[in-house]
């Protein structure tokens, strides 16, 4: 988990408790240290009807605890979610707990709230500069280099905004891709690239170690053919989906989404798929970011409509 972007400032009704409450992934967030000042209580007590919470299965460990860094300490603390410390404040039947939470719960519906309303704002403002900019376009009022940057960037705005409409009612089609003969990654090519990465970037030997034979299987399966036919028809194609295989296969114990984007960036660059006819990245480094990160939440349902966007996105239509 990256670390909160907030952090937000807690006081108990009589001023006796002061806690900075981390905010980040649309929760809350404690220490159990934090958690035996508020509700008054031994670690030692803390710690077991926390570990009960896991453990009863009441709820899931991976999703309701990070590690994160503070400041001074050598080494990442154990911070737990809203729910387990509202699980946690029931078990040791703290009314500070219950005071807590209805406070919580105040300041996480205002974050959203406000969160959506930024969003909404902005979406607003982009689609009034994509119509203006149309509109002056159409006129013939731009002219110059900087006239035709600023129709082009409106112009991806705009499409990347239809291709986000279109994946939000989940009617994503594959859209105008290339015929030309695909290049595939091996499997020494891509471990090659792996060792070039754990050298330049010195990450520790944990780092593009293999949990399974699944890289076979990702590298493999976007060259398939059936019956004369390839499996996944254009380069764009194999592409994306070898890019969402490389993700959701979690093959390496660490690594897996840089990895992938590596391998995807190098399987683009044997198939001229990075650079335009004009010499443009079809694919900014944020945008293939977000690609991989968007892949990695996504569902498995949504597959085809997720590598059906990659593709278009890729394939720059």
């Amino acid at each position: 988990m990256k670390e909160p972007a907030d952090i937000v400032l807690y006081k108990s009704k009589d001023g006796s408790i002061k806690l900075d409450v981390k905010f980040g992934e649309e929760t809350i967030w404690l220490s159990q240290a934090q958690m035996c000042d508020l509700f008054g209580r031994d670690q030692s007590v803390i710690s077991r009807h926390v570990r009960n919470v896991f453990k009863e299965g009441e709820l899931p460990q991976k999703s309701n605890m990070h590690k994160m860094h503070i400041g001074g300490s050598d080494k990442p603390v154990a911070f737990y979610s809203l729910d387990v410390v509202i699980s946690a404040g029931y078990r040791v039947k703290s009314k500070r707990g219950t005071d807590f939470r209805i406070w919580a719960t105040n300041v996480l519906k205002q974050h959203l709230v406000t969160g959506y309303s930024l969003n909404e704002k902005r979406l607003k403002a982009l689609n009034q500069v994509i119509r203006l900019t149309a509109d002056i376009s159409k006129r013939k009022l731009l002219s110059g280099d900087e006239a035709t940057a600023l129709l082009q960037t409106v112009s991806e705005y705009s499409y990347a905004l239809d291709l986000l409409d279109d994946y939000d009612h989940q009617r994503v089609t594959v859209r105008k891709t290339s015929k030309r003969k695909a290049k595939g990654v091996d499997y020494n090519e891509t471990m090659k690239l792996i060792e070039q990465m754990r050298i330049k970037f010195g990450d520790s030997a944990v780092f593009g170690r293999e949990k399974d034979q699944s890289l076979h299987s990702s590298l493999n399966a976007v060259m398939q053919s059936f019956g004369g036919k390839d499996l996944y028809p254009s380069v764009e194609e194999k592409a994306a989906h070898l890019l969402y295989f490389l993700v959701k296969n979690h093959s390496f114990v660490d690594g897996n989404k840089r990895i992938a984007a590596a391998v995807f960036l190098r399987f683009g660059e044997k198939n001229k798929l990075i650079y335009d006819k004009e010499g443009n990245k079809r694919i900014a480094d944020n945008a293939l970011v977000a690609m991989t990160l968007m892949i990695a939440e996504s569902k498995p349902k949504e597959k085809d409509v997720i590598t059906a966007m990659l593709t278009n996105l890729i394939a720059g239509q």
